[in-house]
């Protein structure tokens, strides 16, 4: 399985960063690939290709925040691909979130 995703927060620090860390965490763990894009106080890091997220078979958004670039989720959205959740909950239950976004 292939999983894309987006973290932000809204200061763009650590909540930011540690829901990329958990969701790759996770990820690597159940053998999946995976690419998270984060949006924070650094700016836009490890951004997401258009043609990357046309491939994924997931794409987890975990933001408190609107995002640059949205508009690229837009066809996975309209498939029922896409899982929007809280920076919080994607830290804290991980594996949870993974499992929904799998049934998705």
């Amino acid at each position: 399985m292939k999983i894309v995703g987006v973290t932000a927060c809204p200061t763009g620090v650590a909540h930011t960063y540690m829901a990329q860390e958990a969701l790759e965490k996770e990820c690597k763990k159940r053998g999946y690939e995976v690419k998270v894009e984060t949006q924070g106080s650094m700016g836009i890091e490890n951004e997401l290709e258009q043609g990357e997220v046309d491939e994924a078979d997931i794409v987890i958004l975990a933001i408190a925040i609107g995002i640059d670039g949205e508009e690229r989720f837009e066809e996975k959205e309209n498939n029922g691909k896409v899982l929007t959740i809280n920076p919080g909950d994607m830290i804290k239950h991980t594996s949870d979130i993974v499992d929904r976004a799998e049934k998705l």
